[in-house]
């Protein structure tokens, strides 16, 4: 799998060149983003709870194909980015209700997933540093190139299906 998946599709669609990008260790993460990332929990909870503040989605741009919604997506607290990034979000594993809420793009998928008291489990596939580019910079709201960590992210049901692929990269 692609260590940029998905966001590497909206980089494709928008026909702009990925930035810079490396692979890490969790272990060589900055602590200031190793509490945030190096962990196997969901997102959602993890910034709520490091920001103290309730987490806020913004859609920059979503597609639907079938049962599959890519959305490339800015995560906020009190009108402030916290996170950018990109899922894959598998609604055919999903309940009706839960499904409903997802395609509403109202709330992030991690406090869908907490009201819903759907079971599941979070596997970090990899994790990385990337160079900021105008894409990351106009959606986190930062001036000039700064160097930031992130991860991939996959996100399983008791079952076994994915219920999700995730690229979460942090505010520096």
């Amino acid at each position: 799998m692609d260590l940029f998946y998905p966001l590497n599709e909206f980089y494709e669609l928008s026909r702009l060149p990925l930035p810079s990008l490396v692979e890490v260790a969790g272990g060589d993460i900055p602590e200031r983003y190793r509490t945030l990332l190096a962990h196997d929990r969901d997102m959602t909870p993890t910034l709520e709870e490091a920001y103290g503040a309730r987490i806020e989605l913004r859609v920059l741009n979503h597609s639907l194909r079938g049962e599959l919604l890519s959305r490339q997506i800015v995560l906020t607290t009190e009108g402030n980015a916290v996170a950018f990034g990109a899922i894959k979000i598998y609604l055919e594993h999903f309940p009706p209700q839960a499904r409903a809420l997802v395609l509403e793009m109202k709330q992030p998928l991690g406090a869908i997933l907490r009201s819903e008291a759907i079971a599941h489990n979070s596997h970090p596939a990899a994790y990385f540093r990337v160079q900021s580019d105008k894409l990351i910079d106009d959606a986190l709201g930062l001036t000039g190139s700064k160097l930031l960590y992130g991860r991939q992210n996959v996100l399983t049901d008791s079952a076994g299906h994915t219920l999700a692929t995730v690229i979460e990269i942090m505010m520096p």
